[in-house]
């Protein structure tokens, strides 16, 4: 399996239901009341990030998912982390609606606006780059989609294309995502590691492959949950 540099490969894969997945991840941050628990999708392009944020917010009632791409649209390919953290995840502490408009929305004139209803149990935020140390203070559990780079460029060259354009798009997004990476290794700070996309049998409506956090220290659930 091609993976990032620095990257360590996941052990002990298994099938699980959706749900213990999502019992999993509510296990790490047990004490949240008054607020919505925040939780972070990451992996690179292809790997199924949004396909995962859509499952899991079909599995838990009253949960919203927000996508880093729409605060990042038109602003930069990872430096988005204050405009997130001050305008959606600081509110989302608070208790309280999202209802936000970046200013490259405005200047472009994107019609509409992030927006997160009040009362929600769940804030699922996914994107590559969201799992970052700027952002752990914010962050209540995190997933990362392991799997083969390989495989994950080829199913984004199927969804976006394989244009000239589209080519030199990816080249300059490679210039700012493998550095990012390397410093940020996001695969030692997840709660759960997810295969994406998965290689071993499973039922995709009811089921994720999963297999324990790679990193250590106090941010990760205990072995026992194992």
């Amino acid at each position: 399996m091609r993976l990032h540099p620095g990257e360590t490969e996941a052990a002990d894969w298994r099938v699980v239901p959706v749900l213990d997945a999502v019992r999993q991840l509510r296990a790490a941050s047990p004490d949240v009341t008054g607020r919505p628990r925040v939780i972070a999708i990451d992996g690179r392009g292809g790997a199924g990030k949004t396909t995962l944020a859509e499952r899991l917010r079909e599995a838990v009632p009253d949960s919203a998912v927000v996508h880093t791409d729409d605060v990042a649209w038109n602003h930069a390919c990872f430096d988005w982390g204050a405009v997130l953290a001050e305008h959606i995840l600081r509110r989302l502490h608070r208790g309280e609606p999202v209802d936000f408009r970046p200013d490259a929305w405005i200047t472009h004139d994107r019609p509409g606006s992030i927006t997160v209803p009040a009362g929600a149990d769940v804030i699922w935020v996914e994107g590559t780059g969201i799992i970052r140390e700027e952002l752990a203070p914010w962050l209540d559990a995190s997933v990362w989609l392991q799997g083969d780079l390989d495989e994950q460029e080829r199913l984004l060259s199927a969804r976006d294309g394989d244009s000239p354009e589209q080519r030199e798009h990816v080249a300059d997004w490679l210039l700012e995502e493998l550095p990012f990476m390397l410093r940020e290794q996001p695969w030692a700070r997840a709660t759960l590691i997810v295969a994406g996309p998965p290689w071993i049998a499973h039922d995709p409506d009811t089921e994720l492959v999963v297999a324990p956090p790679t990193g250590s220290g106090p941010e990760f659930p205990s072995p026992d949950l194992w």
